[in-house]
């Protein structure tokens, strides 16, 4: 039985976590309640205040479907999502930095042949991206799995706009070729706001936060006998590199999208000119 709660309610909860088989989930379940009760503590957490984050983290389940997952905006904006990511970031010298994976990441990339366009609504300024994928020794992974997605010119993921984008656009699954190249056509991205028309949307306007994030392109690659790295490129010069409402920005992965004026270049790519060509090798660690 609980005696003076708030000074022996801790160790109690704590105690009844020794019949736990798996000796990690004892230990972070062990942790996440020692450090809960030390916020209440030091926080004087009120009855009302913990009734309103009930019914907020009640809000952010509510508004998960199956192209939208409320919890992981909720953990990016809290910078929770980078956090974890760079705690568990082994790159070695040279290899691709990796960052967060974002909430958009909700349904399977059209496998595409290499130079197809993934910009299936147009409107946007013709890009291309092109580059390998390198073992951090240096050497190409031919076969290596390239996933790709991102926004439309317009700053929308196709899931946020079934009635305007068909499925699929802004995201393909490429395969590099013998000497680990890729290439793709799309648009050049521009900057976005995350979806706030949910309870992350309502806690970044308590807070007197922006939504929004740089222009980027989200990567997967993965090969075999490495360990995958998920990564995104960010147009140089686009705005929010300082202030990503999300914190995923790394020097590292801001990219020169180079303006290009070249009619024979532009055929060889199958776009119009002129265009953007941004440049990029993913070199992975090996597993």
């Amino acid at each position: 039985m609980t005696g003076d709660a708030p000074d022996t309610v801790t160790d109690e909860v704590v105690a009844s976590l020794r019949g736990t088989d798996d000796p990690r989930l004892r230990e972070l379940l062990t942790g996440l309640i020692r450090h809960l009760h030390a916020f209440a503590r030091e926080s004087r957490l009120t009855q009302e205040e913990w009734e309103r984050a009930v019914g907020f983290l009640t809000a952010t389940g509510q508004a998960c479907t199956r192209t939208r997952q409320e919890f992981i905006m909720l953990s990016d904006v809290l910078g929770l999502s980078m956090l974890v990511e760079s705690i568990n970031d082994r790159h070695g010298p040279g290899a691709t930095e990796s960052t967060v994976l974002g909430p958009f990441h909700m349904t399977e990339s059209p496998v595409r042949a290499l130079g197809a366009n993934i910009d299936l609504v147009g409107g946007g300024e013709p890009c291309v991206v092109s580059g390998r994928v390198l073992s951090r020794d240096g050497g190409p992974l031919p076969g290596a799995v390239v996933d790709v997605w991102q926004a439309d010119g317009n700053g929308f993921y196709d899931v946020q706009q079934p009635d305007v984008q068909p499925p699929g656009n802004g995201r393909g699954l490429f395969t590099a070729d013998g000497e680990g190249r890729f290439w793709f056509c799309t648009c050049v991205p521009s900057p976005y706001p995350i979806p706030t028309d949910g309870p992350v949307g309502a806690l970044l306007r308590a807070t007197g936060r922006h939504p929004y994030r740089p222009a980027h392109i989200h990567f997967i690659a993965s090969a075999d006998g490495h360990a995958p790295v998920t990564t995104h490129i960010f147009v140089a010069g686009s705005d929010y590199l300082d202030s990503d409402a999300v914190f995923a920005v790394k020097p590292g992965l801001v990219n020169d999208f180079a303006p290009v004026d070249d009619p024979s270049a532009a055929r060889e790519f199958g776009v119009q000119s002129p265009f953007r060509h941004a440049r990029v090798d993913l070199v992975l660690e090996p597993s």
